[in-house]
């Protein structure tokens, strides 16, 4: 049986007196990667911030790994990894003294020699390790996200736009890597704009418009050109809705 580890079902949120969640049903289980599509304001993000709990739902539900992360937030956030557009690290340590750092306020204690396991598991260089922050792109910083989340022994991981501003190498070095992480065990739900990197990692994609989903693919199934053709069909005119 398939764990399910990400879930919302029937999600209402409402924001600024409408509707930016309106009825979402998303499943995302362990080993799998599912990709949320959609143009600004679609709901990707407050879809992200429901599940971390920053949110709180006008109706339905959301759950971590069985677990509500309005009423467990402690415990569900233990079993989430967050990386924003841009990883918030301090530029004046090394990688290194990142990973400890946020492990350390995880509980977690990790030797040189782990951190640098880790690092290296998530694609950065050898000599980067000792390197201070601040002079590492940010594929690199992005890189110490992944290994943060593989430190913490996360269940899933919530990407937002995270391929944002790289360039194609580092794009699909990331996809690789986020890959490699859900072949492990991981859920990764991933809110983007990539068209290209949502069907190169995930496993499902979802096109999200004005806070419903509107259309959902199995990425071994579609097309490129059929997947581009529906995101530019569904996110240029919207379904009809009711806000009753």
């Amino acid at each position: 049986m398939v764990h399910e580890v990400l879930s919302a079902r029937g999600l209402v949120v409402r924001l600024g007196g409408r509707r930016a969640i309106d009825g979402l049903d998303l499943s995302v289980p362990a080993g799998s990667v599912y990709a949320l599509l959609g143009g600004n304001g679609a709901g990707k993000t407050t879809t992200l911030n429901a599940l971390l709990g920053f949110v709180v739902p006008t109706a339905g539900s959301v759950q971590v790994d069985g677990l509500d992360p309005i009423r467990d937030a402690a415990a569900a956030r233990l079993r989430l990894a967050y990386l924003p557009e841009n990883v918030a690290l301090y530029p004046y340590l090394s990688g290194i003294e990142n990973l400890q750092y946020f492990c350390a306020l995880g509980g977690v204690r990790l030797a040189d020699a782990a951190a640098s396991a880790l690092l290296d598991q998530a694609g950065l260089q050898g000599p980067s390790h000792t390197a201070r922050v601040a002079t590492y792109s940010k594929g690199m910083r992005q890189k110490v996200g992944l290994a943060i989340a593989h430190a913490k022994h996360a269940k899933a991981m919530l990407l937002d736009e995270p391929t944002s501003g790289l360039d194609p190498g580092a794009a699909n070095d990331f996809a690789q890597r986020v890959r490699a992480a859900a072949d492990a065990g991981m859920a990764v739900l991933m809110a983007t704009h990539d068209l290209f990197n949502a069907k190169q990692v995930a496993d499902r994609i979802g096109i999200m418009k004005e806070g419903r989903l509107v259309a959902e693919f199995d990425t071994h199934t579609v097309s490129h050109d059929d997947l581009e053709r529906s995101y530019l069909v569904y996110t240029r005119a919207a379904p009809p809705r009711s806000d009753a």
